[in-house]
């Protein structure tokens, strides 16, 4: 069975927006979804230190480092961006004005709450960002990450363990297995990878999974 890694999940979000979409990309692997979006469409990526109209990451000899996203990572700007200031960035972010967010997380429940901002261990650092601005002001938040943590646990859980970004935000995960909607009717699993099962992924989540397979 051959999982999806980051690149490949990437490309899988940038499938779902639509054209004319107002987007912000989280920190982290979120980011690499502007690589895929294809260039016929216009979608506007919105960074939250002041950017509207991000391109794909430049190539290295094309880095300036003055052009940097919230991760500090440098991206391009494609013609008509602009830059603004970072509470007119929050503005945007809280007034409802991005159609869709890609954020990681530590935790979605079958509900849609998300948890992506603090284990709630000791040693752990927090770091929220404006991941909670973005979880109660965008119109669909959807989720990238890995189905399961490096010890096994699910990330998709009945529910969250950990101290909440959101309630009730989250719509679609994107994993490295499967694509689930959330939401008040619970976790259905829209898309699959090749060899995987509805059995296999309820023994892997132990949550109550329903088969709602979406057409390509």
């Amino acid at each position: 069975m051959h999982r999806l890694d980051r690149k490949a999940m990437a490309a899988r979000v940038a499938r779902d927006i639509p054209e004319g979409a107002y987007v912000n990309l989280g920190i982290g692997a979120p980011t690499m979804v502007a690589n895929y979006l294809p260039q016929e469409k216009d979608i506007f990526l919105q960074s939250e230190n002041g950017l509207l109209g991000m391109g794909p990451a430049p190539a290295e000899e094309d880095i300036d480092w003055e052009l940097i996203n919230a991760g500090k990572q440098p991206v391009t700007i494609l013609a008509g961006g602009s830059y603004f200031h970072h509470g007119d960035s929050f503005t945007m972010m809280r007034g409802g004005h991005i159609d869709i967010c890609v954020l990681g997380a530590f935790q979605v429940s079958v509900k849609g709450d998300l948890a992506n901002w603090h284990t709630g261990a000791p040693d752990a650092i927090p770091a929220v960002g404006g991941a909670m601005d973005l979880a109660i002001g965008t119109k669909q938040v959807f989720v990238m990450m890995d189905l399961l943590t490096k010890t096994g646990e699910s990330k998709l859980v009945r529910d969250c363990t950990y101290p909440l970004t959101g309630l009730a935000c989250v719509s679609r995960v994107y994993t490295d297995v499967a694509v689930f909607t959330v939401g008040k009717g619970g976790a259905k699993v829209v898309e699959m990878i090749e060899g995987m099962t509805i059995e296999t992924l309820r023994e892997m989540t132990k949550v109550d999974l329903e088969l709602a397979l979406e057409s390509a």
